[in-house]
């Protein structure tokens, strides 16, 4: 039997939905682009035309791996295609009205944009959830106006793994308003199918990193005629909505890991969820746990708590023994105050300080996970008990 001391020596990495590890063969294909076809793509000679030649083809395949006939604007990933669908749509409609509609569980990306946009003017409704962490269709329905010009919801929750009803949504967008959809679906992609076209989604975020792909690298997919504002101006590249020199072996390797994870979805699915229910069965059992996700939620992403203890306090006991998880969103986590997604989920003040994030990839095996029991079993119970004394 290995001691704790030799289990350090093998890193476990939970923190998937923060950032994953690149595929080897989407890093081949970036290093082979960066060495070889670094032309400007917007340059008129010969290795300018190969650069923009090899754009052209990652933006037609990342399109296809959409299953979408629209188009795609390559941008530095999930951050940026928020902030350009948002602000864009916002911008460019507003004489048709100023009434936008969101979630209050969305990333940081989307809510900060929303607040941004009430101090110049416009009117937000923010969607609540409920106990799962899931909009109401009657309340979207009903907060529909004539004066409705967007609507903003995210496919699957980085924090807890809730998964909206998008295709749901969509119809209802479409058949009560003339309102923009937006769909920040930088959790989902990979790891459940999306279909833009089949769930009237007008605009959809995408970021690399979070599929095995580079960090800088995403896409904004627009699947409307509707133009956009742009945000960044300059040299009218990306059809004149994101100026700046394109990033060629960024596009590409993007493309490459949009196919690499559209072949392999449903084998990576499967084995994620199995992955999830055998820690959530585990969880279940242990009485200084409580598991936060709901039971349908995505087959990736796993939240829990001990209430007895600060997440931060897991966190790093865990990773003393090579362990790496997260309290919450990876964009805030570092900043002391309480998600707004358990907030949002009404749950108690100690269940909310307790919470941390287990986030799965296909390269985690079940006898990762084995080991993780183990090593949660010689790690927080002591921990605890350290706790309960010292308030004796």
């Amino acid at each position: 039997m290995r001691t704790p001391y030799e289990r350090v020596r093998q890193m476990l990495y939970l923190d998937n939905s923060a950032t994953t590890k690149p595929d080897p063969a989407v890093l081949e294909s970036y290093i082979k682009v960066t060495e070889q076809y670094y032309g400007n793509p917007s340059s008129l000679h010969g290795m300018g035309e190969t650069a923009a030649q090899l754009v052209e083809m990652a933006r037609k395949s990342a399109a296809l791996y959409l299953n979408g006939s629209g188009k795609v604007i390559f941008t530095s990933g999930g951050t940026e295609s928020n902030n350009l669908a948002i602000k864009g749509f916002a911008q460019s409609l507003r004489s048709r009205g100023n009434h936008l509609i969101t979630t209050n569980i969305e990333h940081p990306s989307v809510l900060e944009v929303f607040r941004h946009l009430e101090k110049e003017g416009f009117a937000v409704t923010y969607l609540p959830v409920d106990e799962r962490g899931v909009i109401s269709i009657d309340q979207l329905r009903s907060a529909l106006k004539k004066e409705t010009i967007l609507v903003s919801i995210m496919h699957v929750n980085n924090e807890i793994g809730s998964v909206q009803p998008i295709e749901e949504a969509g119809r209802v967008i479409k058949n009560h308003s003339r309102a923009m959809f937006h769909v920040d679906a930088v959790q989902s992609f990979g790891k459940l199918p999306i279909d833009p076209d089949k769930a009237g989604i007008d605009a959809l975020s995408l970021s690399a990193h979070k599929f095995h792909g580079l960090k800088g690298t995403g896409l904004l997919y627009l699947n409307t005629d509707q133009q956009v504002v742009s945000q960044m101006l300059g040299g009218s590249q990306e059809f004149g909505l994101r100026s700046g020199t394109v990033h060629t072996a960024g596009a590409v390797a993007l493309a490459k890991a949009m196919r690499l994870a559209s072949e392999q979805l449903e084998e990576h699915r499967k084995h994620l969820i199995e992955g999830r229910d055998l820690l959530r069965n585990f969880f279940e059992t242990r009485e200084e746990a409580e598991v936060v996700s709901a039971n349908d939620q995505a087959p990736h992403i796993l939240a829990v708590s001990v209430p007895l203890l600060k997440g931060e306090v897991v966190v790093h006991a865990l990773e003393k023994m090579g362990v790496y998880l997260s309290t919450s969103s990876a964009c805030s986590s570092r900043i002391t105050k309480k998600s707004h997604v358990l907030k949002a989920l009404g749950l108690s003040d100690d269940v909310i300080k307790g919470a941390f994030r287990i986030s799965l990839s296909p390269d985690v095996s079940l006898n990762d996970l084995e080991e993780f029991k183990k090593i949660w079993e010689e790690v927080i119970p002591p921990l605890l008990e350290g706790v309960k004394r010292n308030e004796r």
